[in-house]
This record gives C-alpha cells, structure tokens and sequence, in this order.
C-alpha cells in the first residue's frame, strides 16, 4: 500500500437504537452506515468526526468515545482505508436528511445488515457491547471479503494520529 486516506465514522446511539443513514450518492451508495468520512488536512480526527455528522445528518455530537480502528483494502487500490470508530449518547440537534445521508432510527434487533457493508455484521457486535476493537478487512470489489482480522483491545485506544 502507498497510500492512506484518514476517515473517522461515528454511531449516534441511544439505550436500544441506532441512528443509520442510506448513503445517496458516491462511495458506498445504497448502503446503511454510521456518519463520517475524510478527515481534512487542518483538523483532528475528532474535529473531523463532528463536522462529518453534522454535515450528514443535522445533529451535533458531543462526547465522542472511540470505539474501534479499521483499516480497508481493495484489490487493486493502492489506498488503504484507516477508519477511527467513535461512537455517543450525547447529541442536540434536529435530524435532517442531506444530499448525501438519509438518517433513519434503528432498533438494536433490526440492523439492517442485508444493507450494510459485509464488515459491519462482523464487528458491530463489538460495538454494541461496548469492547473496543481492532480490525483489518481485504475486499474484492464492494461485497467480498477476501481476509479479515478482528481483535478485541483491552485497553481504552488512544489517539496517536497527528492533529
């Protein structure tokens, strides 16, 4: 790999929902997923994180806890993924659909998994139990995973990227 594109993908949460958004347009379109994307180059992670929910959906997310690192390749991209996973019980703000997302509330036992990334099924419970976790996922197109690795950490993850 030579190069690496930083994102951040944050799960607004309450006690036994989800909040998901239908990707509209670009990369990953049809697909139901958290909110984030690209971190730019004059903001931390978490900036980054913040912006990208309230660009996507209308919330302002507050206290902001990470949960998981991922990395994605794809055969044939030289770019490799690095997505920070944070997740929260703390936000204001009105839900509203954007150009890009449309959000939608989720019971925990109705995740839409037929609908979502091929990864999400197997991490998500991590997640959702509230284990910190680490995963590497090689894809072959947008819907086969080729070879995985997924760990549960221990301890809390610390942020070593620059911002």
């Amino acid at each position: 790999m030579s190069a690496r594109k930083l994102l951040s993908l944050v799960f607004i949460r309450k006690q036994q929902e989800i909040l998901l958004g239908l990707k509209k347009r670009g990369f990953g379109q049809g697909k139901w997923n958290g909110f984030g994307g690209k971190v730019e180059p004059n903001e931390t992670i978490l900036q980054g994180a913040i912006r990208e929910v309230k660009e996507e959906c209308g919330l302002n997310a507050m206290d902001l806890r990470k949960i998981g690192l991922l990395e994605f390749e794809f055969e044939g991209d030289p770019t490799a993924l690095e997505v920070h996973v944070f997740e929260t019980y703390k936000f204001n703000g009105d839900i509203a659909e954007s150009d890009e997302m449309r959000p939608q509330w989720f019971d925990l036992k109705h995740i839409p998994y037929e609908k979502m990334w091929p990864d999400d099924e197997i991490w998500f419970p991590y997640m959702l139990r509230d284990e910190p976790f680490k995963g590497y996922f090689l894809y072959r197109g947008i819907d086969l995973i080729v070879k995985h690795r997924l760990e549960r950490l221990d301890l809390t993850i610390k942020d070593t990227s620059k911002g």
